[in-house]
């Protein structure tokens, strides 16, 4: 969406509910001082972030003149930039859960449209993700500005907002803290862990265990440095997935996980290749195999997955008896210390 255009949209958004009747629509934005100085404000508000980034973080929902409380409208969304079919969505995805629409529904969207997208853009982020409606505007602001000092640049910031908009339901400390866990529990640099989050934006909801087996696995098993993990988009594939492609291969004979010196007697192929890819070329180009069997094998590795986790609960069950007992022992000795006294 262009300056001019969102510039208009803002514009047109606080005048239609300004409390004050003098004020005439058509007049204003007919006057070029105003829509000069309307257009200027929202330069700021949209202006790239090699430019403004500063102003990108201090900025406030509340220099937009906005009325949280305001309910959406079909003529407030068609004067925003929706079409008439967008705006029945909109207000539709606006009032299905909770019980109604919620008071910052209106400051959900400007919050959006001041990021840089356009109407079917946001359209599509709230049919992704309707929460969004029940978040106010100056926490998504503040959402926002926090992924853009974890390095998230403006086009970054848009494309991972369009493509995983849950991203911003999720407090501050939630996503700082994925990101210092990968910096220092799996010794990503700080502009790889910026990578991980902008191409694999889910990573900040998964488990931080599984998270951290998922790298061991990658790092220690198959010998994969943080630089490949990260061309390879290791953390959008389930660990699972990732298992059984390349347990696939090393009982094939077609990968080996490297020595000390992190040497092989084969060439193992690059992660990017084993993961990256769909199943028909994995199986075609790099395993060399057919469906069937890979199906099979599948089958026998979740059976074995089954095995080991059913092991490990009783492992833990048998160290929680043993506790147990112990704990026991330690009452019955302590009775009779008492006993004893009396």
């Amino acid at each position: 969406m262009s300056v001019q255009t969102t510039g208009r949209l803002v514009l047109q958004w606080t005048l239609r509910n300004a409390t004050c009747p003098v004020l005439n629509l058509r007049t204003i934005l007919g006057s070029d001082n105003v829509r000069q100085r309307g257009f200027m404000t929202c330069r700021l508000l949209c202006s790239t972030h090699n430019q403004t980034s500063t102003l990108h973080q201090h900025t406030d929902l509340s220099q937009l003149q906005l009325q949280p409380g305001r309910e959406l409208s079909i003529r407030a969304l068609l004067d925003m930039g929706f079409t008439d079919t967008q705006a029945d969505q909109l207000l539709e995805a606006a009032t299905k859960g909770r019980g109604g629409q919620s008071e910052h529904a209106s400051s959900t969207l400007m919050a959006l449209f001041v990021l840089g997208l356009n109407p079917s853009s946001v359209l599509k982020v709230l049919e992704k993700c309707p929460e969004l409606f029940y978040v106010k505007g100056t926490q998504l602001q503040q959402r926002m500005d926090n992924l853009r000092r974890l390095g998230l640049l403006e086009g970054s910031l848009q494309r991972v907002v369009s493509h995983y908009p849950q991203i911003l339901t999720l407090p501050l400390r939630r996503v700082n803290t994925v990101a210092r866990f990968l910096r220092e529990k799996c010794a990503f640099t700080v502009q790889q862990a910026t990578d991980i989050i902008r191409d694999s934006p889910a990573v900040v909801q998964d488990d931080l265990g599984q998270l951290e087996y998922k790298f061991q696995y990658a790092f220690f098993r198959m010998g994969v440095k943080q630089a490949e993990m990260v061309k390879s988009k290791l953390f959008r594939v389930t660990l699972e997935e990732v298992r059984c492609r390349h347990s696939f291969l090393e009982r094939r004979g077609l990968y080996q996980t490297p020595d000390k010196k992190g040497q092989t007697l084969i060439v193992n192929p690059k992660l990017k290749d084993i993961l990256a890819v769909t199943e028909e070329t994995y199986l075609a180009d790099i395993a060399m195999a057919t469906q069937e069997e890979f199906k099979v094998f599948q089958k026998l590795m979740t059976r074995e997955w089954q095995e080991e986790d059913d092991e490990q609960e009783r492992d833990m069950g048998a160290d929680s008896d043993d506790e147990e007992e112990d704990e026991d022992e330690e009452d019955m000795k302590s009775g009779y210390r008492q006993r004893r006294k009396k």
